[in-house]
């Protein structure tokens, strides 16, 4: 079984770099018949569905809201919402903000859908109420910044279009200059068994290709083709751990030729493909090496 986190929107982007902010408490959404609105915010607004339904008019465009349905309106965008339906309209809004590096607004960045129907509700179902229920009325708490991210990026993984191109006026910027490498090394993480995605990456950067290409070497610490390498030998072990044979694992990361992918992965990973998937049953079965019975070897291994 492969991972879920393969092909993650935000994989190329350190969880320190972000800051989510819960601008207010959590609205615990319980309408009746009559409710309507007709509002605009000056934060970004998350809004998912959990009995009922509603109707919003955001920018010519009729979004339907029920069970597991989901919304996101970004920041001074008006709408106008009412109930639909005879049972109480119920679920969440939560306003935000998401920042990247304190200062840049991660969702401007991106072009999202306007809504969702979660893929996953049977799931998330529980998530949300839980979220709901334990919200506090007047504050907003650790917990809550926890799980609300969680809702926030499986909203995102399913909305995501693409990122937005920069603007000439704004390369200048550092910060500008991280998001980009971080939109590249996402890109790249998402689809590394294409051979050309290098160049498409690079092509759509707004910068100089080699002083690009240094700047994501010195900043992720791989060229952009050792880290597509990479990429794929994380694709790797997922097919190895889930009981693949080595040579189906190669040729479904990429690899004709058994031999030189095993090869490339001790290179990559520090332990050939067969010694990785002995590792992983040892470690289901809780036969942890001496010394490392807490938690498993972390990869790639360092090189000696």
């Amino acid at each position: 079984m492969m991972d879920e986190t393969e092909g993650s929107v935000l994989s190329g982007i350190p969880m320190q770099a972000l800051a989510l902010n819960l601008t207010r408490s959590t609205i615990r959404m319980q309408h009746s018949q009559t409710w309507s609105i007709d509002k605009s915010n000056r934060v970004h607004d998350l809004v998912i569905c959990l009995s009922g339904r509603g109707i919003y008019e955001v920018e010519g465009k009729t979004v339907e809201m029920e069970p597991g349905s989901a919304m996101l309106l970004p920041a001074d965008m008006r709408f106008v919402g009412r109930s639909a339906s005879v049972e109480p309209y119920t679920g969440i809004a939560q306003h935000f903000t998401l920042d990247l590096f304190g200062r840049l607004d991660l969702i401007a960045q991106m072009d999202l859908a306007l809504s969702v129907k979660f893929a996953r509700w049977d799931m998330l179902e529980k998530v949300v109420r839980h979220f709901r229920d334990t919200a506090p009325p007047y504050s907003t708490s650790l917990q809550q910044h926890h799980v609300f991210m969680f809702l926030l990026i499986e909203y995102i993984e399913q909305a995501f279009i693409g990122w937005r191109e920069q603007s000439v006026g704004t390369v200048a910027n550092p910060d500008q200059l991280s998001l980009a490498i971080m939109v590249a090394a996402s890109q790249i993480a998402a689809d590394p068994l294409n051979e050309a995605i290098t160049a498409q990456v690079l092509a759509a950067a707004p910068y100089n290709p080699d002083y690009f290409k240094r700047e994501f070497r010195k900043r992720v610490g791989w060229t952009m083709d050792k880290f597509q390498e990479f990429k794929r030998m994380e694709r790797a072990m997922g097919l190895l751990a889930g009981g693949c044979t080595v040579k189906r694992a190669a040729a479904l990361s990429g690899y004709a030729d058994a031999y030189y992918f095993s090869r490339m992965f001790k290179r990559y990973i520090g332990i050939s493909p067969q010694g990785y998937r002995e590792a992983e049953r040892r470690n289901r079965e809780g036969a942890f090496p001496r010394g490392e019975e807490d938690g498993q070897v972390a990869y790639p291994l360092p090189r000696g």
